[in-house]
């Protein structure tokens, strides 16, 4: 009854709550690069959130394309969330085509970056009304950012109705009855409605993105799923031996609810480790990947429990696909069981075959390049792509290749430093604005003012090139202090903010998960295994995704994608975190369960073969759900989108199958009575005739 009333409740609060996220910056604050943007402001530059290309329809001349651009600039600048404004009716020659047919409006906007988004909804149909013989193509960031999230949360919607027939089918093909295949949905639904205005909440002082609830909402209906099938396994599983049902949910809460709630406790402590990383979508996304974990366990261990105790024998209803099934429901896999006895019979020669293949897949990461998102992970048939392609093919210097320097005290030494400046490789263009809009508030007017000197880039924000221009910059000797931004710095600010803060949440989660682990298993040795088996395992995946996104070679097979040469920093390290936490997800499910076989008198070798028998079927099919609803995403038109789901499905299937199936066991194998050690306390000495580990034949 709470439940429903629950869901009730969220479904009524959605439209209020609607209007509460905002866009999630994908740019680190605090930077260098922020500071030079506010400073620019102030003196009137700024780095465009909006750029609009007004252009002649009938093939004017420079004089009348100026005039529009000077109309659209005016109509602009009179609006509130408008900071600076800048046209080609100035005569600036950067900001008119070499063909003279297209001028620029460039805007910078005021706010948060929800306020930014929302102003460039408003101002490009006012810029599109003010010249209505003209046409004028929005691009920059905050036009590119409100796509984004339009295409996104349709694209995810059209993903999850295309995954749920496959789901049900899958969940069918497992438990035989649609009873039991529905319960997974219920508790997923529950999970994913309940989150939306627990996000909205949490949105009122942070800044939660739309894109972050949509992205974290299809994660949450996989995590929901793959929750609720051990669960609902194990009580499967206890009731088919002919344990009464009372007493199978028992079992099922104290063996695999505990392993919920130590999964939920392991992602949720991963993703609130990403959170220390200074990007706003990446804490965006934390904070929702978090909450809708949580609620999936709690909704697998409250409402679940309660359903199987309503429905009782009507669970176990018709089954419409008994006569595809070769195992009875609840049995152990007589195939996992045999692949387990190979694996534990070989485990030197299976364990460096499995090591051999993830370190080839593993291989590509080496190469890894961090960026940000802009317009070009939307389809080259979006407006913002196809914008912004085409100011880089007609305009000399476009307005992402424009560093913003801002000179504090620039004195007499100005002419030198741009002398120098102009000396650095990769740079075309030099000038000084000239007389900025203002100085500092009470400035004095014999106190010098600080000067903006733009630097026309030759290569794109996004490449190494660039990168080196921004550090050239700052380390020229200037006259005075210097601020350097502009969309190459942002991004150089961004990866180095996220490349100094990994170090310390790496090692904040690697604390985490060895403490959860040791509480869980009762060991000091398993829990550093898990830990390093999950690295390897996460290197893989970083590989594999890199290779098909950074490198391009899986654009034909997922649909097509703009290859830009990099990875945005902040869906990378959340596709990796959820990509983690899905590996001690499954490692504490199937160390739950060959310890449980170990505690009950089994040797090593035989707890490992039967903790398999029983759960690979299990995982596979869990794993195999979770692979259906994040691969759906890769149909998404948004390569970000596209990323996540590839990343995550091609985790949860790698680790299920190759990593559970071959690697650990391989090496439980050869680590034998060492995976149940732990340091005995002080004082304490063993029992005569107590247990060491044997190792017996394998359980048939």
């Amino acid at each position: 009854m709470c439940a429903a009333v629950a869901l009730v409740a969220a479904l009524l609060s959605l439209p209020a709550v609607s209007g509460a996220f905002g866009a999630g910056g994908t740019i680190a604050t605090g930077t260098e690069s922020t500071r030079a943007q506010t400073q620019a402001e102030v003196l009137g530059v700024g780095t465009p959130d909006l750029v609009l290309a007004v252009t002649v329809r009938d093939g004017g001349a420079r004089p009348a394309v100026a005039a529009g651009a000077g109309v659209v600039a005016r109509v602009l600048a009179g609006e509130p969330a408008v900071r600076t404004v800048q046209s080609a009716a100035t005569g600036d020659p950067w900001l008119m085509s070499r063909d003279g047919r297209t001028g620029l409006v460039t805007v910078s906007l005021s706010g948060s970056d929800a306020d930014r988004k929302e102003a460039a909804l408003r101002l490009v149909p006012k810029a599109r009304a003010a010249v209505p013989g003209m046409r004028v193509d929005a691009s920059g960031v905050s036009w590119a950012t409100a796509e984004i999230d339009q295409q996104g949360g349709a694209d995810l919607l059209k993903a999850e109705l295309w995954a749920a027939p496959l789901i049900v089918l899958l969940l069918l093909l497992t438990y035989g009855s649609w009873a039991a295949a529905a319960l997974p949905l219920v508790v997923a639904m529950l999970a994913v409605v309940c989150c939306v205005p627990l996000l909205g909440l949490l949105a009122q002082v942070s800044d939660v993105s739309a894109f972050a609830v949509n992205a974290a909402a299809a994660i949450g209906f996989g995590l929901s799923i793959d929750f609720t099938l051990f669960v609902l396994a194990r009580y499967r599983e206890e009731h088919a031996k002919g344990t009464p049902r009372a007493r199978a949910l028992d079992v099922a809460l104290t063996t695999s609810g505990r392993c919920v709630f130590c999964s939920a406790v392991v992602i949720s402590s991963c993703l609130v480790a990403l959170a220390a990383i200074p990007v706003p979508l990446l804490r965006a996304l934390a904070l929702a990947g978090v909450a809708v974990t949580l609620l999936a366990a709690l909704a697998t261990l409250t409402v679940l429990p309660a359903a199987l105790t309503l429905l009782g024998d009507r669970v176990d209803g018709a089954d419409p696909l008994r006569r595809l099934r070769r195992a009875p429901i609840g049995g152990a896999s007589r195939f996992w069981r045999e692949l387990a006895r190979r694996v534990t019979a070989r485990p030197v020669a299976a364990g460096l075959g499995a090591l051999a293949v993830l370190a080839v897949m593993a291989w590509p990461a080496t190469g890894l390049r961090l960026g940000a998102i802009d317009e070009r992970t939307l389809p080259p048939t979006a407006s913002a792509a196809g914008a912004a392609a085409d100011l880089r093919g007609r305009f000399d210097v476009p307005p992402e290749r424009v560093q913003v320097v801002v000179l504090e005290r620039p004195g007499a030494g100005l002419g030198n430093y741009t002398a120098a400046v102009a000396r650095l490789p990769h740079v075309g263009a030099v000038r000084v604005v000239p007389n900025p809009a203002a100085g500092r508030p009470g400035q004095a007017a014999h106190e010098w003012r600080p000067a903006v000197v733009l630097v026309a880039a030759t290569v794109g924000p996004d490449t190494p090139q660039a990168g080196r221009l921004v550090d050239g910059l700052r380390k020229t000797p200037a006259p005075g202090p210097v601020l350097v931004g502009g969309r190459a710095a942002q991004i150089t600010d961004t990866t180095d903010a996220v490349r100094g803060a990994l170090p310390w949440v790496a090692v904040a989660m690697c604390v985490v998960l060895l403490a959860a682990l040791t509480a869980f298993t009762r060991s000091a040795v398993a829990p550093l295994k898990a830990l390093a088996v999950a690295l390897i395992s996460l290197a893989a995946v970083l590989g594999l995704i890199v290779w098909a996104f950074q490198y391009g070679h899986g654009s034909d097979v997922l649909g097509g994608f703009t290859v830009t040469g990099s990875l945005d920093a902040s869906l990378l390290l959340f596709t990796l975190a959820v990509a983690f936490g899905l590996s001690i997800d499954y490692e504490v499910f199937l160390l739950g369960r060959i310890r449980e076989e170990f505690d009950r008198g089994l040797g090593n070798q035989a707890a490992i073969v039967k903790g398999i028998s029983r759960t690979g079927r299990l995982m596979t099919s869990a794993a195999a759900a979770l692979a259906i609803s994040t691969a759906a995403i890769t149909t998404s038109h948004v390569t970000i989108l596209k990323l996540m789901g590839a990343g995550i499905a091609c985790a949860a299937i790698l680790d299920a199958i190759l990593v559970r199936g071959i690697l650990v066991p391989a090496v439980m194998a050869l680590l034998g009575s060492a995976n149940w050690w732990k340091p005995a306390p002080i004082g304490r000495r063993r029992r005569p005739g107590a247990r060491t580990a044997t190792t017996e034949p394998a359980a048939s």
